[in-house]
């Protein structure tokens, strides 16, 4: 049952078993899943089914430590989430980033590589991107020539691309809408989580639409998958699960930058090994450059990758068609003819880049008119600094807005610094060139440049986690290994504000596999009610 809150005349409180905050990539796969083994399932979106300024301006705040995206246009608050506009890259954390790494502080997950892969696979099945199959045999899989890496120092992971745009939008959604076990309810903006008197479970949630109409849920269970930054702010406006002060700390994000410059005389074939491959019969496949384990242990840095670009000496600025493609996609209003123009592009660049991408690239690089360079994306290490806080100014339903104080650490940048130095090692033992290091690296500040020639992420991925992490010591977090809340006995977390630790790898993916692995111990749980 699909109910507006805007327009819903004479509704009641609204019982539930499971009562779901938030209809995005975490949220929507749990609630299929509960509603398949029979739950009665209340999900609860602050949206309609397509973008409106008016509920997206709610995520207004402020960057108040390094700069980063402005807050409202760094995450779409409607059904579907911000997966309606992604790049569809699909990629598996690593086993060393559940590891307690003695050298990250803060580091180690409560459950473990294998405990997830099962629902790896399933999230995996959800996006349709093939085989199972992200770190074995990569260079067989794409089909060419083992390029002879030393193990030990370097190493390469597949994304696998989801090619379906909009998954999870309100189009794809009709089963939620008209199965009998499921009310999705819209425009419905949670304003208040109601504890018992001694805090220890959720008794109800108020929610509102912009124009004053709301209601209450009732449930037994609750989740929220509001995202990194909005679980956060939840959670502290409404004082539950901060008895030890972790909600909103540990923000974590991909920061990207140039590492290096590479010197070759195989610029374009180097470029190439590494781009993205497209087949006929299964889905695109792309490898990315990998600080191997041991090199991570040896030199006491983070789990990071690079990928390669080639381009026109960085001093002479971002080109042309970039710009122009960069100020059209910040002005054109994320709604669905705006989305439908840029998946239009998509489609083009697409097309070109399975004709005439590669012998365009090789007659620039050849003739000396591209250089090759190395870009990272890194893991950040978690630091309690890096934080969501409540601001003093409140949104337009009377609640505080979040801000945000986003802080890297000396060993993110430490990371950066190591891993030319690992490539030029492999490039010239494999006669393959070197690798100059990049300027802003040999700066103690640890924060990164803000460098718009790097590509359509200057200086940061969107990948918002932290602030509600993971952990087995409610001392040390504020959900425990099956994503429920320390101390609050029916309230669960779900999405990217639970990783302890970022690793390398695209969020989405996982997001949809711990929201899974959620679902099955809330059925588990209400089948011993």
């Amino acid at each position: 049952m699909l109910i507006d809150l805007r327009t819903a005349e004479g509704l009641g409180p609204i019982d539930a078993d499971i009562c779901v905050m938030g209809a995005g990539a975490a949220g929507i796969p749990l609630a299929r899943r509960l509603a398949k083994g029979g739950l009665k399932v209340c999900l609860v979106e602050s949206g309609g089914t397509d973008f409106e300024q008016a509920t997206q301006d709610l995520y207004r705040g402020a960057n108040l430590g390094m700069p980063y995206y402005d807050l409202h246009d760094s995450r779409l608050r409607f059904f579907g989430g911000t997966v309606a506009i992604w790049g569809g890259r699909c990629a598996v954390l690593d086993p060393i980033d559940f590891e307690q790494r003695p050298w990250v502080e803060h580091s180690g997950w409560p459950i473990d590589r294998r405990q997830l892969n099962p629902y790896y696979r399933q999230a995996n099945a959800i996006f349709d991107v093939g085989e199972f199959n992200y770190e074995h045999d990569v260079w067989q899989q794409l089909g060419v020539p083992d390029p002879g890496l030393d193990p030990s120092e370097l190493d390469a992971k597949l994304w696998r691309f989801d090619e379906e745009m909009e998954r999870f939008t309100a189009a794809r959604a009709r089963d939620l809408f008209e199965v009998p076990n499921v009310t999705v309810l819209l425009h419905a903006n949670v304003t208040q989580i109601t504890t018992s008197e001694a805090g220890r479970a959720v008794v109800g949630v108020e929610v509102r639409s912009l124009e004053g109409r709301s209601t209450t849920i009732r449930a037994r269970r609750y989740v929220l998958a509001c995202g990194a930054i909005e679980n956060s702010r939840l959670l502290l406006a409404n004082g539950i699960g901060n008895g030890h002060d972790n909600v909103g700390r540990y923000f974590m994000e991909h920061p990207a930058g140039r590492v290096a410059k590479i010197e070759t005389r195989e610029p374009y074939e180097l470029w190439a090994l590494f781009q993205k491959r497209f087949y006929r019969d299964r889905p695109p496949l792309a490898p990315a450059l990998r600080l191997a384990d041991d090199a991570q242990r040896k030199h006491e840095v983070l789990n990071s990758i690079v990928t390669f670009k080639l381009q026109r000496d960085p001093k002479h600025g971002v080109n042309m068609s970039s710009a122009v493609y960069n100020k059209l996609r910040h002005n054109i209003s994320p709604d669905r003819k705006g989305r439908m123009a840029d998946h239009l592009y998509r489609a083009v660049r697409t097309a070109f880049h399975r004709s005439v991408r590669n012998w365009f690239e090789k007659i620039r690089a050849n003739t000396g008119r591209t250089h090759l360079y190395a870009i990272t994306r890194g893991e950040q290490a978690p630091n309690p600094e890096s934080r969501v806080i409540l601001s003093g100014e409140r949104d337009a339903l009377g609640s505080p807005r979040a801000d945000l104080v986003w802080k890297l650490s000396d060993i993110d940048k430490r990371t950066a610094r190591i891993f030319p130095d690992v490539m030029d090692r492999e490039l010239r033992r494999l006669g393959k060139g070197s690798a100059t290091p990049t300027e802003w690296l040999s700066d103690p500040d640890p924060q990164w440049p803000i460098d718009y020639t790097v590509g359509n992420h200057p200086f940061a991925n969107y990948h918002q986690l932290g602030g509600t992490r993971m952990s087995s010591d409610p001392a040390k977090g504020v959900v425990d290994g099956d994503c429920r809340v320390h101390d609050v006995e029916n309230l669960y977390v779900a999405g990217g504000s639970i990783f302890p630790t970022s690793g390398w790898a695209n969020p989405t993916l996982t997001i949809v596999a711990l929201a899974l692995r959620t679902a099955d111990h809330l059925l588990a749980e209400s089948a011993s009610d």
